[in-house]
């Protein structure tokens, strides 16, 4: 039997994006109960059945197993305090929710991108985990935006919104902070002052766009990865794209790596590549990046805080 180290694989799985969902139900007194969970897919239309999966390791595993129904609430894009919330051991998660009893008894959210109430059709054993196979009894669509999960942070569709229409000016600049082994890549300008490693968009996808040109620039391969700052520099007349990257073992062609804590701040092109970079120190320090939307001098940091 092959053996992987689990954190190697756990980490491996979490490359594919998901939704974020809470799965409610009612323990055998009647009390509600729900967790947060992110493994969840539609199954069939007809019969209507959707499956959600729980780890054997779970306080809920008995309470959940041993229910007649589930309810699965897929969670709008502003509803991350709610999914940490019930991914926490928090003495009353129902407290911080509205909430409501489903058609088919189990407690659903008002508030939710979507939600399906179900009695449970069927069990099945995988491994760790139980695969808990619903068939959907009841279910409402809000038609708002739901939150999205990937490699342990969230993203929400109207920030990439933002991005995406920053990125029809044909004056945008995409930029990426990028950060290897606790070091930031930083390239020289003619003046010998440094910047961030960047291209012109064009017609380009940003991410598709950054990866291209700083694999021909620097030689390296850097990963785009999340979006950090969407802003507009009004003298300078254009839009900025900004990713938190991250880049594999090599030599640059151009360019060098600074540790964190020796960044040359006073020798940087522009003071809004110095307030990007002391953000970022400042967000990694706390484990807790967020996307910053505005432009060069005001706007607002929306967090994407990590699930528990």
């Amino acid at each position: 039997m092959t053996s992987f180290d689990p954190r190697a694989l756990r980490d491996a799985f979490g490359a594919f994006a998901t939704g974020v969902t809470v799965v409610t139900t009612r323990t055998a007194e009647g009390g509600p109960i729900g967790f947060t969970a992110n493994s969840f897919a539609s199954v069939s239309l007809d019969p209507p059945l959707l499956l959600v999966c729980l780890a054997k390791t779970s306080r809920n595993y008995a309470h959940v197993t041993g229910a007649s129904g589930f309810a699965v609430n897929i969670l709008a894009e502003d509803q991350k305090d709610v999914s940490n919330t019930f991914a926490r051991p928090v003495e009353d998660r129902f407290s911080a929710v509205d909430w409501r009893d489903g058609p088919v008894g189990s407690p659903v959210f008002p508030a939710a991108a979507a939600w399906f109430d179900c009695t449970t059709d069927r069990i099945v054993d995988a491994g760790d985990h139980a695969i808990l196979i619903g068939r959907v009894g009841g279910f409402e669509n809000s038609g708002r935006n739901g939150l999205g999960y990937v490699r342990g942070g969230y993203f929400t569709p109207s920030l990439e919104a933002k991005a995406a229409r920053a990125a029809t000016n044909e004056e945008t600049i995409v930029s990426a902070v990028v950060e290897r082994a606790g070091e930031i890549l930083l390239v020289s300008e003619a003046d010998g002052r440094f910047a961030l490693p960047g291209t012109i968009l064009g017609e380009r996808d940003p991410v598709a766009a950054i990866e291209a040109d700083l694999a021909e620039r620097l030689g390296l391969e850097i990963a785009a990865g999340y979006l950090f700052s969407v802003f507009e520099d009004r003298a300078g007349r254009r839009q900025n794209i900004v990713y938190r990257s991250v880049a594999e073992a090599g030599e640059p062609k151009t360019g060098r790596f600074f540790p964190l804590d020796a960044l040359p701040m006073d020798r940087l092109a522009t003071t809004h590549a110095a307030d990007i970079l002391r953000r970022f120190v400042s967000e990694r320090a706390l484990g807790n990046f967020g996307v910053y939307v505005g432009n060069e001098t005001a706007g607002q940091v929306h967090p994407l805080a990590r699930k528990a």
